[in-house]
């Protein structure tokens, strides 16, 4: 037996959305009915060199499958100025669930881009309103690009307003997707009117305004994923029909962490979580609802369905690089 190597490419590849975000809602499926197992993600904390790593193990049976690995990921946010490195970067461990075999190492840093985009698919296909049409994006980095491809098989998405400081990033981000929607640069106030709303920073002081947002917008806030980090106003989240992935992650990172911690919004301002929505438990979408918002973290599970997908598609295809990783060929 041989272990596959996938790079950022062939996890690109081998992730298409179609298959990507049903995968992603089953694993939300498979934890809510506790079919899975997801350890606290733990911290391993670097401020001499102004970043950490991260670990995120998860084993999860989705019926017809069931697979296991861990996450390896740092965030080094002086990476890009000193080092010419990602400021994150990520490893991910497959194995097969039934003898412990690593049947795959992956890119992560490709994979957490493309399984965060689908999870956003999923709270939208479920939170916003059955004719969006338009998605505002603030923030115009790398998660940007998932955001709209993933949304865009859950909902006809014709409009997109993208907004970031980085006047470059965002003329990158338009011509990327030149002729297949429209789209076009705008202000923070101009996304968040859109139908759905996608917030990619790691900003610690809200930009996002609760009189900015449309009245039935539905809110993916995906930049918080550490303490400190808060991008929507607390009167926003307050207001709004307020959806989360895990509660112990996203009172500790998520986006309502740091009004969660300062006691300004508390367990019974969240509705419910992704799951119970999923399998049923909870209503998402209703004829009464106005704004809402889906904090999202990131959970192991999502990385574990992912390199699921990747993994079966490039051995279909014959792509990675397979190697004697354990020494075992004869």
């Amino acid at each position: 037996m041989e272990t596959l190597l996938l790079n950022g490419a062939e996890v690109h590849e081998n992730a298409e959305m179609a298959e990507l975000v049903p995968a992603i809602e089953e694993a939300f499926a498979a934890y809510e009915r506790g079919d899975a197992q997801m350890p606290p993600k733990s911290y391993i904390d670097l401020p001499q060199y102004n970043g950490d790593f991260r670990s995120m193990p998860a084993y999860l049976d989705a019926g017809d499958w069931d697979a296991a690995g861990v996450k390896w990921v740092n965030v080094h946010t002086d990476n890009e100025e000193e080092y010419d490195l990602p400021t994150v970067m990520g490893t991910m461990i497959y194995s097969d669930p039934s003898n412990a075999f690593p049947l795959a190492i992956l890119d992560g840093t490709e994979l957490t881009m493309k399984r965060t985009g689908a999870a956003a698919a999923v709270a939208t296909d479920h939170l916003a309103i059955a004719d969006a049409t338009s998605l505002g994006i603030v923030g115009a980095g790398a998660q940007a690009y998932t955001q709209l491809e993933a949304i865009a098989t859950v909902r006809d998405v014709e409009t997109v307003v993208v907004s970031d400081l980085d006047e470059e990033r965002v003329a990158r981000f338009v011509d990327a997707f030149e002729g297949r929607f429209d789209v076009r640069a705008g202000s923070i106030a101009e996304a968040a009117s859109c139908d759905v709303l996608s917030t990619v920073t790691p900003v610690e002081d809200p930009i996002v305004p609760r009189d900015a947002v449309g009245e039935h917008t539905h809110v993916n806030a995906m930049g918080a994923d550490a303490e400190g980090k808060h991008e929507l106003a607390d009167d926003l989240l307050l207001d709004a029909k307020l959806v989360i992935d895990d509660h112990a992650q996203t009172t500790h990172s998520g986006e309502i962490n740091v009004p969660y911690t300062a006691g300004v919004l508390g367990d019974d301002d969240i509705y419910g979580a992704l799951g119970e929505i999923v399998v049923g438990e909870k209503a998402g979408r209703t004829d009464s609802d106005g704004v809402t918002v889906f904090d999202s973290t990131g959970l192991a599970i999502q990385d574990v369905a992912a390199a699921h997908v990747v993994y079966e598609h490039a051995n279909e295809r014959d792509n990675g690089y397979p190697f004697d990783l354990l020494g075992l060929a004869d």
